[in-house]
């Protein structure tokens, strides 16, 4: 028999849960939160109670998004959170039930990531360079590990100075989940890293010397935020006369991929060296290359073009 519950202990149990047994990192316990509070202030309009909601207040509120138009994908992430929260329930003896058992997602078609080219790539490192003030040497180390290494920006963002004081080609990043892994420092980053060390000493606020982060800055973390992370790539991108919205560290991480399965290497390598923790999602990376190998095909080779139909043939 199910026992007496309150719905918003119980959300906190269960983020608590994932947190602690399952590894879940700070943004996954975030947009779990979001995602189960919307369920709940939805269902509070109508004096229900999330904990004790059925198969119908689900799909109602599946219906409700999209009818707001709001995309399939993240209308499955949201049943995601929700699966997940009933599953605890039922574990924990606090329901009999999963009323999001036979529910089923809305399909996405999920599409190809925005990748830049190794010549746009290049501009950007060129126009970084000719930058040689403390900012520019910080601006060239965060492009040479974004793309070089492929580096999330929330990893980079919170990466260690400890991480990087050492003379191998690989540094350890901390991922999604706390999950540690190897990303490749290239002869080029080591440089650029190796200049920017010189000069992180001008970033370091002066209530804060020991703080431990590569990226210090005065902001309330310690460490360079993620938007200011997106700003400075835009402004370089603007500075390499590169259209600011196709840049992001994020599409620098997919360069990173794509250029490398281009290149001949395998998936289960990309998969490693980005942190993915299922390779379903680092085969995106070979629609990607086929994609541009077609379009090389089609421009390049003599076979490639389509000819003119003779008139009477």
């Amino acid at each position: 028999m199910a026992r007496k519950i309150d719905s918003a202990h119980l959300i906190e149990a269960f983020l608590d849960m994932m947190g602690a047994e399952r590894g879940a990192g700070a943004n996954t316990l975030a947009a779990y939160r979001r995602d189960l509070l919307d369920f709940a202030g939805h269902l509070s309009l109508k004096g229900a109670d999330p904990a004790k909601a059925g198969r119908d207040e689900v799909r109602a509120f599946l219906t409700g998004l999209s009818s707001s138009g709001l995309a399939a994908s993240t209308q499955a992430r949201k049943l995601s959170a929700l699966r997940q929260f009933y599953g605890f329930l039922y574990a924990e003896g606090h329901r009999n039930d999963d009323p999001t058992q036979t529910i089923e997602a809305p399909r996405a078609t999920r599409p190809l990531p925005k990748i830049l080219s190794a010549a746009d790539l290049d501009s950007m490192l060129a126009a970084a360079a000719q930058d040689r003030t403390p900012e520019g040497l910080r601006l060239s180390l965060v492009v040479e590990m974004l793309y070089g290494g492929g580096l999330r920006v929330s990893e980079l963002a919170g990466l260690k100075l400890a991480a990087v004081k050492t003379k191998e080609s690989f540094i350890r990043v901390t991922g999604k989940g706390n999950k540690e892994r190897l990303s490749p420092l290239s002869p080029a980053a080591r440089t650029a890293l190796d200049a920017y060390l010189a000069v992180r000493a001008e970033f370091v606020p002066r209530h804060d010397q020991n703080n431990r982060y590569l990226f210090a800055s005065r902001s309330a973390e310690g460490f360079l935020t993620r938007r200011r992370f997106h700003q400075l790539l835009k402004a370089l991108a603007l500075k390499a006369g590169i259209d600011p919205a196709k840049v992001s560290p994020h599409v620098l991480r997919h360069a990173f991929a794509t250029h490398l399965v281009e290149g001949g290497a395998d998936l289960r390598s990309v998969q490693t060296l980005l942190g993915h923790a299922d390779i379903a999602t680092t085969q995106i990376y070979t629609h990607v290359a086929r994609d541009h190998l077609s379009r090389v095909m089609t421009s390049a080779h003599p076979l490639g073009k389509a000819k003119p139909v003779k008139n009477g043939s």
